[in-house]
């Protein structure tokens, strides 16, 4: 085990915030909490850096929601999408501005702790948390919460955040009940200078065999991460489709340096996101855009919010002053990443049902190109183009409701905008 801080100081101390979870969510969240002048602990199974499965892209308001001067370490700049239906009506769309940025995991991970320890949060790695406590022995006061790791040492705190992963144990003391469970599969494929060369600038998104499916090709200098995500139980029809995804792409003679699959996880609309002194965030809170999977944005801004409300809590002198800061913390989350998944619940059921209709909408009609740029680039969002502009929740409507129309019947064509 490696620690930043040797277990045996902090059996007796109290900490202001513990964060469960060192991925973007409890980053965020230690940064927040430390940023505020509070003592804070971020516990983490691993030793940092560690892979994740996660195709990597940030878009705005990923950007967005990042700490003052973090420098991104990005592997490329996407300025054009390419778009097909099950390998079909292949179209690219492009754009003079960045839509996103890509990035490996790891690398951006270790530098989300680094700013947090540099605000002041302490570090420590390798230890896995067992359970949560908020009354019995192990807790001194109700102002307490005890969390206990493996061995049997109990880590006290005033509040603490549960960031822990889509499997989170803190997610389980807490409640947290899903709507929405996929399986996303993923190949990191190293690939020669020529091959690398076609694809810089460029990403791939396929509508899938299966509905709700896609898969995606992300550039990363001289490696592609390839990748598809469907519902769960479908593993064999994910498997198949990645297979043949790889195939199609002219990638199968390339030896995939790492392979690996992950579960995503949305929660239900009344899935709370706290109990007692204790608040859950990011993938542990079954927070992501149901739509795209896509986290890396929930995951930060529901941890800096986690954090602040934390240092609330921990201030918090009774239970009731606790539940309002715990009621104010989930407020937050609904009103803005609330919205968003609601709208992302919606644009995936018409996705399931037709997404022939959505392919040609985003490849013909400039409208359904512009808005997914600016959601990319994070001049809006999908919860803010509903809330302001009624002609966008009037077509989601009809999306949902009309008949599947034909797809777009020119093989291959390149569209140029803005």
């Amino acid at each position: 085990m490696s620690s930043e801080n040797s277990s045996a100081d902090d059996e007796q101390r109290v900490w202001d915030v513990v964060v469960v979870g060192a991925g973007p969510a409890g980053a965020s969240a230690a940064y927040a909490a430390a940023v505020a002048g509070r003592s804070v602990l971020l516990l983490e199974k691993a030793e940092l850096p560690r892979y994740k499965t996660c195709g990597g892209g940030i878009i705005g308001p990923s950007r967005d929601a990042l700490p003052p001067g973090f420098e991104l370490p990005l592997q490329d700049r996407v300025h054009a999408v390419t778009f097909s239906l099950d390998g079909k009506f292949t179209r690219t769309r492009r754009s003079k501005q960045m839509l996103f940025g890509l990035i490996n995991r790891p690398e951006f991970d270790q530098q989300l702790v680094e700013h947090a320890q540099k605000a002041g949060a302490e570090l420590r790695t390798g230890v896995t948390v067992s359970r949560v406590e908020q009354h019995g022995s192990a807790v001194p006061d109700r102002r307490t919460v005890a969390v206990v790791l493996q061995g049997g040492e109990a880590v006290l705190a005033r509040a603490v955040v549960g960031a822990d992963g889509s499997a989170s144990r803190i997610g389980a003391h807490v409640g947290v009940k899903l709507d929405q469970v996929d399986l996303g599969l993923e190949a990191e494929i190293p690939v020669p200078e020529t091959v690398a060369e076609d694809w810089q600038g460029r990403v791939l998104i396929d509508w899938g065999p299966m509905p709700g499916s896609y898969g995606w090709v992300f550039p990363k200098g001289d490696t592609l991460t390839v990748g598809v995500i469907s519902a769960r139980g479908e593993g064999a029809a994910t498997k198949r489709y990645l297979e043949d995804f790889i195939a199609r792409l002219g990638l199968a003679g390339f030896e995939p340096s790492i392979s690996s699959g992950h579960l995503t996880r949305c929660r239900a609309e009344d899935s709370p996101l706290s109990r007692g002194r204790v608040l859950v965030c990011g993938d542990a809170a079954g927070l992501l855009e149901p739509w795209t999977r896509e986290g890396i944005s929930f995951a930060l801004r529901s941890g800096r919010l986690a954090g602040e409300w934390a240092v609330r809590i921990a201030e918090a002198h009774d239970g009731v002053d606790t539940r309002r800061q715990a009621l104010n913390y989930a407020f937050a989350i609904k009103a803005g990443l609330g919205v968003e998944m609601a709208v992302g619940k919606s644009m995936l059921a018409a996705f399931e049902r037709r997404p022939g209709m959505l392919h040609a909408a985003i490849t013909s009609f400039r409208p359904a190109w512009r808005a997914f740029a600016g959601i990319t680039r994070g001049s809006t969002t999908l919860g803010e183009m509903v809330r302001s502009h009624p002609m966008a929740g009037r077509a989601l409507s009809a999306l949902d409701r009309r008949s599947a129309v034909a797809a777009p019947t020119v093989a291959e064509s390149t569209a140029t905008t803005e």
